[in-house]
């Protein structure tokens, strides 16, 4: 090894907890979002009044619209004779509003809008102009909630994040406020009639309203919506000869002014609720974008790796260069099996590589410094075509590397020492290099170790995912991982290449990758079958997958420039890292925030076409894996478990792209980590029902 690779190695360190970020990150997404939706599209039902069960008090049934109530004692105001109080509930209105308001500037009128918090918010500008038009404000909560039928915490939030909202936009708080779902007094019952009490010992002023049939000439609080009927009612009103004023409620009373200036603090604390209702609002929009996009896109995968299976299966055999049309690939095979503590399953993927059909085997161990008993296991294997290799610790691409010296014959193999082969995989690994063009071969790589949930889920993982996406990659010819499982490849390809790269941690990755760009074809072939050993617990599996995704992006990052160039070079990079990029790097980064959108839908907007468009997206994943199992020759009983992956393993894979992506923009660099092995890659092997050759006759 270099003594530069030497100096990186032994800068590498142990992954720090980039994760935190999501954690921190994540809970304020989902704040924003409740945020949004509760002010949005309600919970409770809200906008909803329950009938009521106990009439108004009959103090309050014949009293005048403007309430100020103190205990059990109430007080009312009528407008005077002649003078009309102008009142509108709900908005500011993008539409209305500005009509609204440039009809009373023509008619030199004043009037009191009682606005929804949550609307002044998306709307400061239109607040601005109804304070500086000389109108008053009010409370009609923050979203118009029954305030009879919220919680004392609900009611206090709808009435303080209106001041709030108020202070931001027009910098005043206000003493009116109008219940909503309420006209006359009378309306003012039971529950409700308990909330007026409780908002009147805060200090607001509970306005209600006439009986629209009431003269003007008698004195009137009328009462609009914001819409277009109540436009033309307005406009006639203003008409009306009976009315001599038009005023706000505060000025018909002669009560001190209702709007009072709040202080700087106030005002930036309100300004900063604004933001946050923005960032809410533009965060929703641009999700709901997102969310199609990101399902388009989900399902267009799906839908390639079924339709290019497919043509993989229908037509490679005919065009693909192992067809039989070439000569059979009987030369001597050189394996090279870099291992480092590997002494749980060293001996049986020695063992399952000598019973291989292939006679002509040289099989290599470059032992990379365990501190175990693997290198001592190998040797006491009794077979000459066994050689141990002993080096210090070095990593896994300098132990190939290693090996790649001491390789005596033009064909080699690399693989895990943790996997167990078919008898004849290696022959028929070999094969498509049979045509001058293939500088490398991929393997069918299965999981063993399937038996518990996590297993499962991997098992599923590498037929579903690996071995379909393998599929897919070879008839679009742009193949960007021979995995280090079970790969063959030329020799004087390797060489022609530099060896195995020590310069990334996803070696296998980087070196495919440079093979396309020094002109080599990389195939896949299925009916090489091996076995290897996963991950056990969630933290072993983390950190293999941290390890191949970030050492994945390294390599994308190494090879970006094959964007530019041609040929097979620049085919595979337009393809294959665009792909690369699109599902396994944005997607990831996108998913997160998608699933918490997800969990938003179902609490705020339809819940029933939430979960149908879920279940739908489902059965579609089932039915591709499904598919995928079929072509594997797998059984299809272990597709129960894959709704479960959903919601636990597609989770931690997508926190292993965020720490990577974090990580590799740190400038962190990590080391080959080792995994806890128990020797058990051969188990589903032995359970196996179909064999690989019949597995090609598929």
């Amino acid at each position: 090894m270099s003594r530069a690779a030497r100096r990186r190695h032994a800068r590498s360190r142990e992954p720090r907890g980039h994760w935190l970020l999501l954690t921190v990150t994540l809970p304020v997404v989902f704040a924003v979002l409740l945020f949004e939706g509760w002010t949005t599209h309600e919970v409770d039902a809200a906008k909803t009044r329950r009938d009521c069960t106990r009439p108004a008090p009959e103090s309050v049934r014949d009293s005048g619209p403007v309430l100020r109530i103190s205990g059990d004692k109430v007080t009312s105001d009528r407008m005077p004779k002649g003078t009309v109080a102008i009142t509108f509930d709900g908005g500011p209105d993008p539409v209305w509003t500005p009509r609204f308001l440039d009809l009373l500037r023509k008619h030199r009128a004043h009037a009191t809008f009682f606005v929804y918090g949550a609307q002044a918010a998306r709307h400061p500008d239109l607040m601005r102009r109804i304070r500086d038009e000389g109108h008053e404000i009010g409370s009609n909560t923050y979203t118009g909630a029954d305030l009879g039928a919220a919680s004392r915490v609900r009611s206090a939030m709808e009435l303080s994040l209106t001041q709030k909202t108020l202070a931001g936009t027009a910098g005043i708080h206000t003493k009116l406020l109008r219940m909503p779902l309420t006209t006359q007094v009378d309306t003012l019952c039971g529950a409700e009639w308990q909330a007026a009490r409780n908002a009147a010992a805060d200090g607001y002023v509970v306005v209600a309203g006439d009986h629209p049939s009431r003269s003007p000439a008698r004195g009137l609080v009328r009462q609009f919506s914001q819409t277009d009927l109540a436009y033309h009612e307005m406009k006639k009103l203003l008409e009306n000869p009976e009315a001599d004023k038009f005023t706000t409620v505060s000025a018909a009373v002669e009560m001190a002014p209702a709007d009072t200036r709040v202080s700087a603090e106030e005002r930036w604390l309100g300004r900063g609720l604004i933001w946050a209702t923005a960032a809410g609002n533009a965060f929703t929009n641009a999700m709901i974008w997102v969310l199609g996009v990101g399902g388009a896109l989900g399902v267009l995968r799906l839908l390639m790796l079924v339709v290019f299976a497919r043509t993989h299966v229908r037509r490679l055999t005919r065009h693909r260069p192992s067809a039989p049309r070439l000569r059979e690939v009987n030369a001597p095979v050189t394996v090279l099996i870099p291992a480092y503590n590997e002494e749980a399953g060293i001996e049986s993927t020695i063992h399952s590589l000598l019973d291989s059909t292939h006679p002509y085997l040289e099989i290599i161990v470059i032992d990379d410094g365990s501190d175990d008993q693997t290198a001592d296991l190998a040797t006491w294997i009794d077979d000459p075509r066994v050689r141990v290799i002993r080096q210090p610790n070095s990593g896994k691409a300098a132990a190939l590397n290693t090996g790649l010296g001491y390789a005596r014959n033009d064909i080699v193999v690399m693989v895990d020492a943790d996997t167990v082969f078919e008898p004849d995989a290696i022959h028929r690994l070999i094969q498509p290099l049979a045509h001058p063009a293939v500088g490398a071969v991929s393997g069918n790589t299965k999981v063993g170790n399937r038996r518990g949930l996590l297993g499962r889920w991997q098992h599923l993982e590498y037929v579903f995912g690996f071995n379909l996406d393998r599929r897919m990659f070879e008839v679009l010819e742009c193949m960007p991982t021979v995995p280090g499982a079970i790969g063959a490849f030329r020799r004087d390809a390797l060489m022609g290449v530099g060896g195995v790269s020590e310069d990334t941690l996803a070696e296998d990755t980087d070196l495919t990758m440079a093979l396309w760009r020094a002109g080599w074809r990389v195939v896949y072939e299925e009916s090489s079958v091996a076995w290897t050993e996963v991950p056990t617990t969630l933290r072993q599996l983390w950190r293999q997958r941290y390890r191949w995704c970030y050492g994945t992006l390294q390599a994308m990052w190494k090879h970006r420039g094959a964007l530019r160039e041609v040929g097979s070079a620049g085919r595979f990079a337009r393809r294959g890292l665009t792909y690369l990029t699109l599902f396994q790097l944005v997607l990831p980064l996108m998913a997160p925030v998608v699933d918490l959108f997800a969990v938003y839908a179902v609490l705020f907007l339809d819940p029933v076409r939430a979960a149908g468009v879920w279940f739908v997206f489902l059965i579609i994943q089932l039915f591709c894996a499904a598919y995928a199992l079929r072509l594997d020759g797998e059984r299809l009983r272990t597709l129960w478990s894959m709704p479960f992956q959903l919601f636990v393993y597609r989770q931690l894979m997508y926190l292993v792209v965020l720490q990577s992506v974090v990580a590799l923009l740190g400038g962190t660099r990590l080391k080959w980590h080792r995994m806890q092995r128990s020797g058990t890659a051969g188990d589903a092997q032995l359970r196996q029902p179909v064999t690989a050759r019949e597995l090609t006759s598929r």
